[in-house]
């Protein structure tokens, strides 16, 4: 074999000996990131248990949970709440080192709000205000308004006038049907940059087309941001409904006129806390992989997918062990995440104050994209840590959840994947995600027991494997 990568290489340009120079080095890192031997065995056990005498917990803590404490927006006293209610049942569950690390998170409150058309019939508009929006004002704001379908279309009404005290309506495309995942990125600027861009173009305020593929006159809010060189105008999300039966009235020529309130404030920044808990590693204590959802949620529905989901199947993770008596090797570290939706202000802190233990981490994970039936993971890491991955998910196989798929990072883990720590996140059989998110519709009802068995089976089995690994995954 030697001699013939030798004679290869004698033959060979000077960029296939780059080639194997490359095979080489991951071949060496693949020789450091072998699994356990009793991998698979424990692995089993894991899905045994979940789908065993472990059913239906993981729905029953994540009902309990929403049913209890409700939604639970950045700031309010339903956060606090939470952080309570998960400090008080992760120390009941029995598990290790439960603690809330202090962060400052931003404190909007929503108020009352309403919008109508007035002109040229009267209707009442159902509308959700963005997250950081300012108000109107008491007397909230009458005018007419002008329907967009791009900043660029929003540019070229402007060079002609037509866009100066007008509410500016933003009617995004995109084919949800056969993009219903990447729609979302493709619309969301209009969510997060809508307001500035149509202050700048000389409007008093903006309605933008929910972020949605699929609407029962249901708006759906999130966040957005102002830019600093602009006046900060009102904003708010209107139903698919509304967006488009503005375009085809203006489209006829129809004048319209709308009226909008919002009592929306920012008030001073608060204190809230990241929620830890741990299962103590017996090799490696210090060592950690660490599975994580977000505790937060907007103020409308329950927050069950978004994501109380991840938060309790992450926390169902350590709860199945601890029941099993079950240790890795390495610690596995529950962290539920304070404020993501306004752009991951809790887990920035906490990255903040624990990088200078990087080298620790071997596998951060979180799930934010709906825990529903799995399919596998989306992982971010060497070339080496790709392949040791390949070799986890296929002790997924008995369940159907043994694909791997590029990506991994979220929100809340995109730090630490930009500096090379290895980064997973579930994948699942989520299109239908985006017509819940934001929305009074994100309810329990949307989960079914046995998708939460399955998702929370999943995280497991991925975080116990690579915790109970001889080595730590390589890093590029």
């Amino acid at each position: 074999r030697l001699r013939c990568v030798v004679w290869l290489v004698m033959q060979s340009s000077s960029s296939l000996l780059l080639l194997l120079l490359v095979g080489v080095a991951a071949l060496a890192g693949l020789s450091h990131a072998q699994l356990d031997p009793n991998a698979k065995a424990k692995a089993d056990q894991i899905l045994s248990f979940m789908t065993g005498a472990g059913a239906n917990q993981t729905y029953n803590k994540l009902a309990e949970f929403v049913d209890t404490v409700g939604n639970r927006v950045s700031g309010s006293q339903n956060l606090q709440n939470a952080v309570k209610y998960m400090l008080t049942k992760l120390t009941e569950d029995g598990l290790e080192n439960v603690h809330g690390e202090d962060v400052s998170i931003p404190h909007w409150v929503r108020g009352f709000e309403e919008a109508a058309m007035v002109k040229p019939r009267l209707q009442k508009l159902s509308i959700l205000g963005l997250g950081s929006s300012v108000g109107t004002g008491p007397n909230g704001i009458q005018a007419p308004i002008i329907v967009v379908s791009s900043f660029d279309e929003l540019t070229a009404k402007a060079a002609l006038n037509l866009t100066q005290g007008k509410i500016i309506v933003y009617n995004q495309q995109c084919d949800w049907d056969s993009m219903p995942i990447d729609c979302y990125g493709l619309s969301v600027g209009y969510r997060s940059s809508g307001a500035s861009a149509a202050a700048r173009a000389g409007g008093v305020a903006a309605l933008v087309r929910s972020v949605t593929g699929l609407s029962l006159n249901t708006p759906h809010t999130g966040v957005q941001h102002y830019d600093s060189d602009v006046k900060k105008i009102p904003v708010a999300s209107i139903t698919v409904e509304d967006a488009e039966m503005f375009a085809r009235m203006q489209a006829r020529g129809t004048e319209i006129e709308v009226y909008l309130m919002m009592s929306a404030q920012n008030l001073p920044s608060v204190t809230s806390q990241n929620v830890v808990a741990e299962w103590t590693g017996t090799d490696y204590p210090d060592e950690i992989v660490l599975v994580s959802g977000h505790l937060d949620s907007w103020d409308v529905g329950q927050g069950a997918m978004d994501d109380g989901g991840g938060a309790v199947a992450s926390w169902q993770v350590l709860s199945a062990l601890r029941q099993m008596g079950l240790r890795a090797k390495r610690t596995i570290r529950l962290v539920m995440w304070s404020c993501e939706e306004f752009g991951g202000v809790g887990s920035q802190q906490y990255f903040d104050l624990h990088k200078v233990n990087q080298s620790l981490f071997s596998l951060v994970m979180e799930s934010d994209m709906g825990t529903f039936t799995p399919l596998g993971i989306q992982f971010s890491g060497s070339p080496a840590a790709n392949a040791t991955m390949a070799k986890v998910a296929q002790l997924l196989t008995p369940i159907n959840a043994d694909r791997v798929l590029p990506g991994g990072a979220e929100t809340d883990t995109g730090p630490w994947a930009q500096i090379g720590v290895p980064a997973a996140t579930l994948d699942t059989a989520n299109d239908r995600y985006f017509w819940y998110h934001h929305s009074n519709a994100d309810m329990m009802t949307i989960y079914t027991p046995g998708e939460l068995d399955l998702a929370a089976a999943t995280i497991a089995v991925t975080a116990f494997t690579v915790a109970d690994m001889p080595e730590k995954l390589p890093r590029s």
